[in-house]
């Protein structure tokens, strides 16, 4: 896979880029997984309901054709956008989005994070009371509220046109959390947004995009 480092650069032209990519790649087209972060943008996906969305103020929002909710992207997390042939690969949609999950879970378990998934809501969660506990999550979470005791620290947003991703996934390492507060993320009213830096782990943007770049080119 040919891992690449693209800086600080802004969003629009950087989707732009990955379909164009992905429209222009053949059968024998090389596997690339972008790394990047972006100046602060919402992005909304297909799925996306504009109530969702409750005061974006100064920040622009991008409509993506991206599956999922509306999320927040900013400078301090890294954007992991792996452009793979799933045909070539061997594997579908549902392996594949379980190796960007699996991924985000060892990046975490790296830095000592236990990171954990909820059934339906795909992405990557941590307890909020012991981010660093290996005990695995007890008995089914309440349906009135799936995500309690629990904070995302990663989100997973996916597109695949004739077998090939684009979009990915988000690590959020050290970020200004507020205008997660503008949103309800990924369509969840309430949801509590972390990242490394607030629960506890201080760790560079580069050593946090290295080890991701590692998990997800193992994997996929």
């Amino acid at each position: 896979m040919d891992i690449r480092l693209l800086g600080r650069v802004d969003y629009l032209p950087t989707y732009e880029a990955m379909q164009a990519f992905t429209a222009g790649r053949t059968p024998e087209t090389p596997n690339q997984l972008w790394l990047c972060e972006h100046p602060p943008v919402f992005t909304q996906g297909l799925a996306g309901l504009a109530s969702h969305l409750l005061m974006p103020g100064d920040i622009p929002v991008v409509a993506t054709n991206r599956g999922g909710q509306v999320t927040f992207h900013g400078p301090g997390q890294v954007m992991a956008y792996p452009l793979v042939n799933l045909q070539r690969a061997g594997y579908y949609v549902k392996e594949y989005v379980f190796k960007l999950e699996e991924s985000v879970i060892r990046t975490l378990a790296h830095f000592g994070v236990t990171g954990h998934r909820v059934a339906g809501a795909p992405g990557i969660y941590v307890r909020l009371d012991d981010p660093f506990s290996h005990a695995a999550l007890v008995g089914p979470a309440p349906a009135s509220d799936p995500f309690q005791g629990l904070g995302k620290i990663s989100a997973l947003g996916i597109k695949v046109s004739r077998h090939c991703t684009y979009h990915g996934a988000a690590l959020n390492v050290a970020m200004d959390l507020e205008p997660f507060g503008r949103i309800n993320p990924c369509g969840h009213a309430g949801l509590k947004t972390v990242d490394l830096s607030t629960i506890g782990v201080e760790v560079t943007w580069d050593e946090a995009a290295r080890v991701l770049a590692q998990q997800l080119a193992a994997r996929l």
